[in-house]
């Protein structure tokens, strides 16, 4: 898995790539959740994301409850149907908002 954090108009774009398993979960974890700060602005763009495994879902619902503990927005970009439905059946999905693309995630955050 590739993590990739940069800034674009005051939001933080976290750009994920592979797969997100128990072997990977961590490590996102370790980079992500930190981010999480005072009305902190996150997307992640999971475009090139291929996989989340439960683990993944975790890390996923943390950054969320971390993110909402502190006044932030958080948005999913690029997922995949795949996931979605898999969020979805799991109810992960209410708590996320979804786009299609990083610009759109970027109005979304303004």
């Amino acid at each position: 898995m590739n993590i990739n954090v940069k800034n674009s108009q005051n939001v933080t774009v976290v750009e994920l790539a592979g797969e997100i398993d128990a072997s990977t979960a961590p490590a996102m974890q370790e980079k992500v959740l930190p981010l999480a700060q005072t009305e902190s602005k996150i997307l992640l763009d999971m475009t090139k994301v291929s996989y989340t495994s439960s683990a993944g879902l975790r890390v996923l619902l943390s950054l969320f409850k971390e993110v909402k503990k502190n006044d932030g927005k958080l948005v999913l970009v690029g997922v995949s149907e795949e996931i979605q439905d898999t969020m979805s059946v799991t109810g992960f999905a209410d708590f996320f908002v979804f786009c299609d693309h990083v610009d759109n995630g970027i109005k979304t955050l303004s």
